[in-house]
């Protein structure tokens, strides 16, 4: 009887965990930049929603920074410990965004002042839409081949923040062209709802779990 192999090869594990390796570095080095510009732009056109999407930039800085510490082991055995510890980081993360999103747009939403428009607010938010989805999907597809759960879940962290970047694009143009202030926070309330339902999904565990002879899978596999 033949033996079916496991998942990924040794081989090409080590392949993939490189990959998510530099795929995680994009990430970081994009979300630092990101970050300053937003930050900065906010500040300057007393924009909650762009201040808002810069400390998003921030909290996703510390999402990738756990998966990049798990995938900085060689061993795949030490990759695999450090698997619960970086769904934590990462649930947390995702908790922490919709918190504070959540409470930004309520404070928008209650009028505490009218941001001006922001041109350099609209190309950071037009930039993202157009990176984040490609980093998301490459990230993904290796962390659901490998068997990562951290990696898939850093991964809609990404995808999020391109939600988040749609949603502000949405917003700034509203703002500028017709003045709508409040189309921005009530998009941002549904994206802080996304945010809590994976939030919990990564503290739970959910995600991709450990390839078997059937081939990959992905479901709600508990990291105990």
């Amino acid at each position: 009887m033949t033996t079916l192999p496991l998942g990924p090869s040794p081989a090409r594990r080590d392949a993939l965990a490189r990959r998510i390796r530099l795929l995680v570095a994009a990430t970081i080095a994009y979300n630092v930049i990101e970050a300053v510009v937003a930050l900065t732009a906010g500040t300057l056109a007393s924009s909650s929603a762009l201040i808002g999407f810069g400390l998003d930039s921030v909290i996703e800085v510390s999402s990738a920074a756990a998966v990049a510490w798990q995938f900085s082991a060689r061993e795949h055995a030490v990759r695999e410990a450090r698997e619960r510890t970086a769904l934590r980081i990462i649930a947390v993360s995702f908790l922490a965004l919709a918190a504070y999103v959540a409470v930004d747009a309520v404070r928008a939403l209650a009028g505490t002042g009218d941001a001006e428009p922001s041109p350099l607010g609209i190309v950071i938010a037009a930039l993202s839409l157009a990176i984040m989805p490609f980093l998301s999907a490459a990230q993904r597809r290796a962390g659901r081949e490998i068997g990562s759960a951290s990696a898939v879940a850093d991964s809609k962290q990404t995808l999020l923040c391109t939600y988040l970047s749609a949603v502000l694009l949405v917003g700034l143009i509203l703002n500028a062209v017709f003045g709508w202030s409040w189309a921005d926070p009530v998009a941002a309330l549904a994206i802080a709802g996304i945010a809590v339902k994976e939030g919990r999904e990564a503290w739970r565990g959910k995600g991709c779990y450990a390839p078997t002879a059937q081939g990959q899978a992905c479901a709600n596999s508990p990291v105990r």
